[in-house]
């Protein structure tokens, strides 16, 4: 292997298509599940460079010939360099983070920062934040040592925190969702950064959006690191304006889109034209629905009743939703249940298709669709659920061209800003 990523599962990365992206190299992800192989893999030494993830930033040390002061002081190595059988250590994380912190405006100085976890990148942002001027850093932990001085999620809530910084796993796919943190309780909260980046915005993430705090994913803070790697990895220096354009470009390209509407809008049709555009895969959520309860949505609604047809249509939500490069098409009262929401902005944007009600089929295969009238109510109830779960509304009043157009605009808006 000449450059690559270990670690004991990588399942979830994205390094491999950021480094491609940014070098054009062959860069392979190399999982370790053990620590012997682990050991192995370090003494055979057959590598250019290498990145390090979860759980060996503190094994690879003692086989660096030279360690980068910084590095040393964290005492975690996340880029490991082979020079004629000489293998240097170097922590671009730390770089990564302040990349992550100074390009969102994050003030450090005389602030009280809270940091969740206990790792090596525990270690790392921790750094950032005292070397950037921080009055406090204090640690939180499920099971704290009070000999370091480490709170409880209980005794957070009275810290004072303007900065919470997540570097534990919760919410980390495929536990999305999760979150240990219940952000009500921190009323000088300032900003969040969540240093996961799959899903994009996680549960801790979206508690902070919903409160007007700023919050950042970990995602560009792991592009920023991979760059910083590449530079390591290549001894040339990159421009920094690289990291933001690989970011943009990267996500644009792995982020789903949901298609919310009205039943007959054109959600189907307009979807399927944008995900062919877009050159990502088209899901129609009701399909998975029928495919995973082995019945047709009206048979579901005849049979079980809307209450049932609601609960699978949950569970097909969550179950795509942590997947990456899809457009999904959802069905018209996706809208109802808070949790689909949250689910599909994780690692998505959500794209309201706006078309009159006199111009909506009725009937057909729809249940909730039986009349004009039926729909008219329908509509009242649904319109600022639709407007309210939006990123974009996009109008289908007149061609699909019209519509497609439409959407691609509000995506550019959205990717661009």
């Amino acid at each position: 292997m000449e450059y690559g990523l270990i670690g004991a599962k990588l399942g979830h990365s994205y390094s491999k298509i950021i480094h491609e992206a940014v070098c054009g190299y062959s860069y392979e992800l190399h999982p370790l599940p053990t620590e012997e192989e682990a050991h192995a893999f370090m003494q055979a030494k057959a590598f250019k460079a290498i990145n390090v993830t979860i759980p060996y930033k503190k094994l690879v040390i003692p086989y660096c010939d030279e360690v980068e002061p910084r590095a040393a002081a964290i005492g975690a190595v996340n880029t490991v360099v082979n020079r004629d059988g000489k293998l240097y250590g170097y922590n671009t994380d730390y770089t990564g983070f302040a990349y992550l912190a100074r390009c969102h405006g994050v003030k450090f100085a005389g602030a009280v920062v809270l940091v969740l976890g206990t790792g090596g990148t525990h270690n790392t942002t921790s750094a950032v934040a005292r070397d950037k001027g921080a009055a406090k850093v204090l640690t939180v932990s499920r099971h704290p040592d009070p000999e370091k001085g480490e709170l409880s999620y209980a005794e957070a809530v009275s810290s004072g925190a303007q900065i919470v910084i997540n570097t534990t796993p919760a919410g980390m796919y495929p536990n999305n969702g999760s979150c240990l943190l219940d952000l009500h309780a921190f009323p000088k909260l300032e900003t969040v950064l969540d240093c996961v980046y799959n899903p994009f915005r996680t549960e801790l993430l979206l508690r902070a959006e919903e409160l007007g705090v700023p919050a950042y994913c970990g995602f560009e803070m792991l592009v920023a690191q991979a760059v910083y790697a590449a530079e390591h990895f290549t001894g040339q220096k990159l421009p920094e304006a690289v990291i933001a354009d690989t970011h943009r470009k990267l996500k644009r390209d792995l982020s789903n889109v949901a298609i919310i509407g009205m039943p007959g809008c054109g959600k189907s049709t307009i979807g399927r034209a944008l995900a062919k555009t877009l050159g990502k895969t088209y899901v129609d959520l009701d399909e998975v629905i029928e495919k995973n309860t082995g019945m047709p949505i009206p048979d579901i609604f005849a049979r079980e009743g809307e209450a049932s047809f609601r609960k699978y249509e949950s569970q097909a939500v969550a179950e795509i939703s942590k997947q990456t490069r899809q457009v999904i098409s959802c069905g018209g009262g996706v809208v109802k249940r808070p949790e689909n929401l949250r689910a599909l902005h994780q690692n998505g944007v959500v794209l309201f298709i706006d078309r009159p009600v006199e111009a909506l089929a009725v009937g057909g295969s729809r249940p909730l669709s039986s009349s004009m009238e039926a729909l008219r109510t329908m509509e009242a109830q649904r319109r600022p659920l639709y407007r309210a779960a939006a990123d974009a509304v996009v109008p289908n009043t007149g061609t699909l061209e019209d519509a497609l157009r439409a959407a691609m605009e509000a995506l550019d808006e959205i990717f661009d800003s």
